[in-house]
């Protein structure tokens, strides 16, 4: 069977939203409408004729409405294979009518939960006679239409406009998001279940979804397909939720970089302006001075051959000052949590330029967990949400570092954590001097760091390299003196890293013979 006409039809809606219009379509049609509730209540208060329930099934909505569709009368109806005749003669038998069409979207679980509301709230939210009628019309979509998403009542009015009844083609895309929706569903509610109220850290299933897909230009390659989803139930906003002011669309390498950035940024929430330059999701410049555009000087003299083709973020709003010094050099993606008018014009000038507002920037110590696909597996971890103050440094070394020292040695591990291990980071006056990212040894990353500051010494014409008197950040221990040597012989008079080496005592008495003051953290940041 192909195309099905619409006789019958079941509406039950939590979100009303176009409900309305399309009973008066229906009926216009001559559809008879079947509801319950509050929905046959707002179809009846619009002026329209609506048969309920619990005249369908001789039974009335009891127990607080929690048992109202769950009847051989509604499932029957929906259920019954048309051109069965063992079907069709039981439907004869019990006087079950056909129902064609089913228009239902789920109680508020994830609203609710959202809200803040109690456990009993919370439960009574749980929808059980709406994904009952959804999946019974998914799985006979070859005679049932399924509606779950106001966002499609265009299309069926349309399907019925066109031949007065639903195509085979059109059911079984409904019936795919139909069963997505009782999926997604069932996992928020299993992920309230098991993380808030039973305070599980990793359940024993662990359901990853998403939704509202955005089909991207390709993937990391050309040759790869890409899309971005958003998840289902409470999340933190950000990158994907971004509202983009102008340019080409984003591909999936653009969101990952502008994520890696936005995260970096976020740590300077409510701080001096501070400007973050990323490019390949590693930070290349990152500074925090009085205004943003002091700032962003600060961060492109870091590595501005790196900046190149980059991604910008600002954790204020991004002034036309500092917006006509960024598109002195071409950039990918910039991101703030708001953009002038000034700004916006001078963006402007620069058509395929992404300009992304974010408002409010993420907070950089949530939790929730991290998962990355492997082969056959998926490894999950709690975010690296882990965060120090001065209050937990030890200093391990014969001299104490400066408050110069230790302020730098403080930006140094904010920006550490956010680059590729092994990770190397100098810093001076609240400005990288050199990053070294994604070695397969620390020695190397301490020289690249290095070598980078003296050609960026080179092109300004400094008289020595920033990373002379700077602050040096390892993302974790040093576990041979030859990195800490390194970072010496470019300049660097304090180091901060977490410790922990079977060889810190020989790492110590390096430090102290180059006359360095060294704090251990006990905390490091791998970042893979």
């Amino acid at each position: 069977m192909a195309d099905v006409a619409i006789k019958r039809a079941l509406l039950s809606v939590s979100d009303k939203s176009g409900l309305v219009e399309l009973g008066w379509a229906l009926a216009a049609r001559g559809v008879e409408l079947v509801s319950t509730g509050g929905t046959a209540r707002a179809l009846r208060e619009a002026g329209l004729e609506v048969r309920d329930v619990s005249d369908l099934t001789g039974f009335p909505e009891m127990m607080d409405g929690r048992v109202k569709t769950l009847h051989p009368m509604v499932h029957g109806g929906l259920l019954a294979v048309r051109d069965n005749a063992e079907h069709a003669a039981a439907m004869e038998q019990h006087a079950i009518g056909a129902i064609d069409l089913v228009v239902v979207n789920l109680y508020p679980f994830e609203a609710t939960v959202a809200k803040g509301a109690e456990r009993d709230e919370i439960i009574e939210n749980i929808d059980i006679g709406g994904p009952s009628m959804v999946r019974s019309a998914a799985k006979n979509h070859q005679f049932v239409t399924i509606v779950t998403d106001p966002a499609d009542y265009p299309t069926l009015l349309a399907e019925l406009e066109d031949a007065g009844a639903t195509s085979l083609d059109f059911r079984r895309k409904c019936a795919v998001k139909a069963f997505a929706a009782t999926a997604a569903y069932d996992s928020m509610i299993s992920q309230w279940f098991g993380f808030a109220d039973q305070q599980q850290l990793f359940p024993d299933f662990l359901a990853v979804n998403g939704k509202a897909p955005v089909t991207l230009r390709y993937g990391e390659n050309p040759h790869q397909q890409a899309a971005l989803y958003t998840p289902s139930g409470p999340h933190q906003h950000g990158i994907a939720q971004a509202e983009q002011l102008q340019g080409k669309e984003l591909s999936y390498n653009n969101y990952n970089d502008a994520d890696a950035a936005l995260e970096l940024c976020a740590e300077f929430a409510g701080g001096a302006p501070a400007v973050v330059i990323v490019k390949h999701a590693n930070p290349c410049g990152v500074a925090q001075a009085g205004t943003l555009l002091e700032a962003w000087n600060e961060a492109l003299a870091c590595d501005s051959v790196s900046a190149f083709g980059g991604i910008v973020a600002v954790n204020s709003e991004l002034d036309g000052a500092t917006a006509e010094a960024i598109c002195e050099i071409f950039t990918e993606v910039v991101i703030a949590p708001s953009v002038s008018e000034s700004a916006k014009a001078a963006f402007a000038k620069k058509k395929n330029l992404r300009l992304l507002v974010t408002g409010e920037l993420p907070d950089p110590r949530r939790g929730g967990l991290a998962v990355k696909p492997i082969t056959g597996g998926l490894l999950v971890q709690t975010r690296d949400n882990g965060a120090i103050s001065e209050a937990d440094l030890k200093v391990v070394t014969q001299r104490q570092p400066t408050e110069q020292e230790l302020k730098d040695c403080l930006f140094a591990w904010t920006v550490a954590r956010h680059v590729k291990s092994n990770a190397i980071v100098y810093a001076k006056g609240g400005a990288t001097a050199g990053i070294g990212a994604g070695q397969m040894n620390r020695r190397d990353s301490s020289r690249i760091a290095a070598m980078k500051a003296a050609e960026a010494a080179e092109k300004y014409g400094w008289d020595a390299s920033r990373t002379v008197g700077s602050a040096v950040a390892s993302d974790a221990f040093f576990p041979f003196a030859d990195g800490l040597l390194a970072a010496a012989e470019a300049g660097a008079t304090a180091i901060i890293q977490p410790g922990g080496s079977i060889r810190d005592e020989e790492v110590i008495a390096a430090a102290d013979a180059n006359d360095l003051a060294m704090v251990f953290t006990g905390m490091r940041h791998f970042r893979h």
